[in-house]
C-alpha cells in the first residue's frame, strides 16, 4: 500500500493527533538526550560553589603534597591545568572528583599550588537515573499530548461536523446560521452560505431556462407535427407543397431557437476566451452590411478606431443581435452610434419604432422575456437575443441598458471596456 495514500485516507483528527504526538515525543527525547550533560553541569556548578568553602591542599609546582597529607589523584596534565587556573574533573568509578587550583608564593618566594577538592558522590548514577526517568516521562507526556490533542481536535471539529450535516439537509432557499464569534467557523458559515446561494441561483436559473426552452420548443414542434399529420391525412400534391414550405419555415425557426439555446448554454458554463483588441467601428460596418434590410441604417462613429476588450466573435454576436432587434421594430431608420467615454466605449442603437415601455426596460435583457404577449411567428424573436447580448457584455465587465431613443423608439445602450 502506498504510505501517502494510506495517510491521506485517515481522518483529520487522526493525522493532527499523530503529528502533534510525534513532534512532542521527538522534542522530549531530544531533551532527554541532553539530560546527562545538563545534570552534570548542575552538579558541577553546585560543587564549584562548595569548593570556595573547602580547606585547601598545598602542593609544590610538580604536584607533590607539602602539607604532610596523602597525595591527590592528579596526573601531570591535571597539575598543569590547575596551574593555568582551569578546573579539573576526574571520574573514579561511580563517583567523580572536582579540583580547582591556584598558584601562590610562600614567604621565601617559593611557588606553591593550592588545590581545593570536592567529591561528587553518585555522579554517574545520577546521570543514568536522571536520563532513564526523563525518557519515561517523555513517553508519558507525549501520550498525554496525544490524548489532549485528540480531545481538543474532536471538540474543535464538532461544530464543523454539525455545520456539514446541516448544510446537506438544508432545503432550497434556507441558509446556515452564522456564529456571532469572529473566527474560522463564522468565515466557514459565510462561505457555505455564499455557496448555497450560488447553488440555489443556478438551480433556479436552470429550472427557468428548461421551462422556457420547453415552452418555446413546443410551438414549432407542435406546428410541424400538426401540418405533417394534415398532409398525411390529405395527400393532395398541391397542398403538400404548401405544407412542406410551412414545415421548412418552422424548421428554420426551430433551428434558430436551438442554436440560440446552445450559445447561451455554452456561455453559462464556459470560461470566457482571452480578450483581445477589437475595432468596434470596423465590426459595426460589417454588421450593417450583414443585416440585409431595406431600412435606413446610419453609423455615427469617430474617425479613429474604437478598440474594446473582447473577442471578434463576441462583438459580432452582440452587434448582429442588436441590429436585428432594432430592425424588427423600427419603422424606417436605425442609428448606430459609437462614442469613446473614458475607459469605456459607448455603443448606442436607436430606432424609430414604438419603443419599450418604462416598466419593461429593466427586464428586456432577461432570457425569454418578451414585451409582446404574442409568441407566434409573426413577432419574429424568441426573447434570447438581448439576453445573449447582456451576458457577453457583462462578463467582460461592461453594462447594458434600455432607454428611450430621441427618434421616439427604443435605445439600447452598451458600455464596453476599452482596450
Amino acid at each position: 500500500m502506498n504510505p501517502r495514500r494510506w495517510w491521506l485516507r485517515r481522518s483529520l483528527r487522526f493525522r493532527i493527533t499523530v503529528v502533534a504526538t510525534g513532534v512532542a515525543l521527538l522534542c522530549l527525547l531530544a531533551f532527554t538526550g541532553l539530560a546527562p550533560a545538563l545534570i552534570g553541569i548542575i552538579q558541577i556548578t553546585a560543587v564549584d560553589q562548595e569548593l570556595e568553602k573547602a580547606p585547601a591542599r598545598v602542593l609544590d609546582v610538580s604536584g607533590v603534597p607539602v602539607d604532610g597529607k596523602p597525595p591527590l589523584p592528579l596526573t601531570a596534565q591535571d597539575i598543569r591545568t590547575l596551574k593555568s587556573g582551569e578546573p579539573v574533573l576526574r571520574l573514579e568509578g561511580a563517583s567523580a572528583y572536582r579540583f580547582r587550583g591556584r598558584v601562590v608564593f610562600s614567604g621565601d618566594g617559593t611557588p606553591r599550588l593550592e588545590v581545593y577538592a570536592h567529591t561528587l558522590l553518585g555522579y554517574e548514577n545520577a546521570n543514568t537515573l536522571g536520563t532513564r526517568w526523563l525518557a519515561v516521562a517523555a513517553v508519558l507526556v507525549a501520550g498525554l499530548v496525544g490524548i489532549a490533542t485528540w480531545l481538543a481536535v474532536r471538540s474543535s471539529l464538532r461544530p464543523v461536523e454539525r455545520m456539514r450535516v446541516a448544510a446537506g439537509e438544508l432545503p432550497h432557499g434556507e441558509r446556515l446560521p452564522v456564529p456571532p464569534s469572529r473566527d474560522e467557523l463564522q468565515a466557514l458559515a459565510q462561505a457555505l452560505n455564499a455557496l448555497l446561494a450560488r447553488r440555489d441561483e443556478a438551480s433556479d436559473r436552470l429550472r427557468r431556462f428548461t421551462g422556457d426552452a420547453a415552452h418555446e420548443l413546443r410551438s414549432p414542434v407542435a406546428s410541424v407535427r400538426a401540418q405533417a399529420e394534415v398532409a398525411v391525412a390529405h395527400p393532395d400534391p398541391d397542398f403538400s407543397i404548401e405544407v412542406l414550405e410551412s414545415v421548412v419555415e418552422e424548421s428554420i425557426r426551430l433551428s434558430a431557437l436551438v442554436d440560440s439555446l446552445l450559445i447561451l448554454a455554452r456561455a453559462d458554463t464556459g470560461k470566457p476566451s482571452r480578450a483581445e483588441a477589437v475595432d468596434l467601428v470596423l465590426e459595426a460596418e460589417s454588421a450593417i452590411s450583414r443585416l440585409g434590410t431595406e431600412l435606413l441604417v446610419r453609423l455615427n462613429a469617430p474617425p479613429s478606431a474604437c478598440l474594446v476588450s473582447a473577442t471578434r466573435s463576441e462583438v459580432e454576436l452582440v452587434l448582429d443581435n442588436l441590429l436585428r432587434n432594432a430592425a424588427r421594430y423600427a419603422f424606417s431608420t436605425i442609428t448606430l452610434t459609437l462614442v469613446p467615454v473614458g475607459r469605456d466605449v459607448r455603443l448606442l442603437v436607436d430606432d424609430d419604432g414604438h419603443g419599450i415601455p418604462v416598466e419593461h426596460r429593466a427586464k428586456v435583457f432577461d432570457r425569454f422575456y418578451r414585451v409582446e404577449e404574442d409568441r407566434g411567428r409573426g413577432s419574429g424573436g424568441f426573447g434570447l437575443g438581448l439576453a445573449l447580448v447582456a451576458h457577453l457584455v457583462q462578463r467582460r465587465g461592461g453594462t447594458v441598458r434600455a432607454a428611450e431613443s430621441p427618434a421616439g423608439g427604443a435605445r439600447l445602450e452598451i458600455r464596453w471596456p476599452s482596450w
